[in-house]
């Protein structure tokens, strides 16, 4: 009897740190301009370390046009947070789109869809919800998406954006159930410059459950 509770005991030790949760802060000023350290792993576009008055960040330039992502930190495997400060600018006419998202390539992600006016949650390219949102072009933005499990099979998504020098608003303005996640793999950011002017993302705050490092 005794081996079989500490073997139980073991076993919740063990699935307790299996599910860890792990922070991460991710500011560009300690990096050299140019190529992307290891730490930012470029899936598709041209992404670059850069500056802008002064201050170094992670930018998506628009060379070429597309839908341009790179992963951040460790795959998650249970909840996932990301909230990022981005500036983004138009140009006549033309607006630029740009988010961040959770749980890898198919996960969710909100994006800033200033041609729409609206703040989109998106998941496989079908956008599953959307509300109102005016964006200010060439102002920095803080933009935040987390995936949280409920009860059940059920996850709760909530987003939020709003003007990088304002308090941030107590209540999202997405929700979203899904019943049908995975929930795993890397936090992102994402932007698709259809300006022609880069995308830039700074002090980038990470929080995801996910196994210990070894």
């Amino acid at each position: 009897m005794k081996r079989l509770i500490l073997a139980a005991n073991l076993l919740a030790a063990f699935s307790l740190q299996a599910q860890q949760s792990q922070s991460f802060e991710i500011s560009a000023d300690n990096w050299a301009e140019g190529e992307p350290p290891k730490e930012v792993f470029v899936v598709d576009g041209t992404i670059r370390i850069g500056a802008h008055d002064g201050n170094k960040a992670i930018v998506i330039d628009p060379n070429p046009i597309t839908d341009a992502s790179a992963q951040l930190a460790v795959s998650a495997n249970g909840n996932a947070s990301i909230e990022a400060r981005i500036l983004a600018t138009k140009r006549g006419r033309s607006t630029p789109r740009f988010g961040v998202s959770v749980h890898g390539m198919s996960g969710h992600r909100l994006i800033v869809n200033p041609a729409k006016k609206s703040l989109d949650l998106v998941k496989n390219n079908e956008t599953l919800t959307s509300v109102p949102f005016d964006w200010t072009s060439d102002a920095w933005l803080k933009v935040k998406l987390a995936v949280q499990k409920s009860a059940g099979d059920a996850w709760n998504i909530s987003g939020k954006a709003w003007a990088a020098d304002a308090a941030e608003p107590a209540d999202p303005l997405i929700k979203y159930e899904d019943k049908a996640l995975k929930g795993q793999g890397k936090c992102a950011i994402w932007a698709t410059p259809f300006s022609g002017t880069p995308v830039y993302f700074d002090d980038i705050h990470l929080s995801v459950e996910a196994a210990p490092a070894p």
